[in-house]
């Protein structure tokens, strides 16, 4: 594994597969110091079924179609935001813990509740403490931080296809439009 990374990362390359032709998995290269990867699709020959339709988007994410359309990266991007990093930085991040305090005030109307406390609550008893620390927590707080400084309006191209799981969008664009002869 070390010495594919190493080709790759020496190549500029950001994705790669490996197999031992029964078992094929695709990692995804981070350019980091040190140069690291990350696991993103792993299938097995053996266990596959094709009545699946998440097999069958797994096969879609690194076929020739999906390569032309980066689904692997939309699908990575869709992990990691709902890793448990992620998850975790939303959680703890000011408009969430604003709207926790917003329903506990109006389940409690009569107990002082501050935003601060909430976050040590949610830090010291219901978050994991691995979720909170580390590289890929940090990365979760910084991406958040700066996706909290952007505006919430999207255009609606992209609110739909953010709306549209993959495999279903699969099945959509390649559709082919009816013939309009009038």
């Amino acid at each position: 594994m070390k010495q594919v990374v190493d080709y790759a990362a020496n190549q500029g390359a950001e994705w790669v597969l490996l197999t031992n032709a029964r078992t094929w998995r695709v990692y995804h290269v981070l350019f980091n110091k040190p140069i690291e990867h990350e696991l993103v699709v792993e299938i097995d020959f053996m266990a596959i079924n094709p009545r699946s339709s998440d097999d069958l988007d797994k096969f879609y994410l690194w076929c020739k179609e999906g390569w032309r359309r980066s689904v692997l990266g939309e699908y990575q991007a869709q992990r990691e935001a709902l890793s448990r990093f992620f998850l975790g930085a939303v959680i703890l991040s000011e408009p969430v813990l604003d709207v926790i305090r917003r329903e506990l005030r109006r389940l409690s109307p009569d107990v002082r509740i501050d935003v601060d406390l909430i976050k040590t609550a949610l830090a010291a008893e219901v978050i994991k403490r691995e979720v909170m620390e580390g590289r890929s927590a940090e990365d979760a707080r910084r991406k958040i931080a700066r996706a909290a400084k952007k505006p919430l309006r999207a255009t609606n191209a992209k609110e739909q296809t953010e709306e549209t799981p993959i495999g279903e969008r699969r099945v959509n664009e390649s559709a082919e439009p009816a013939n309009a002869e009038s």
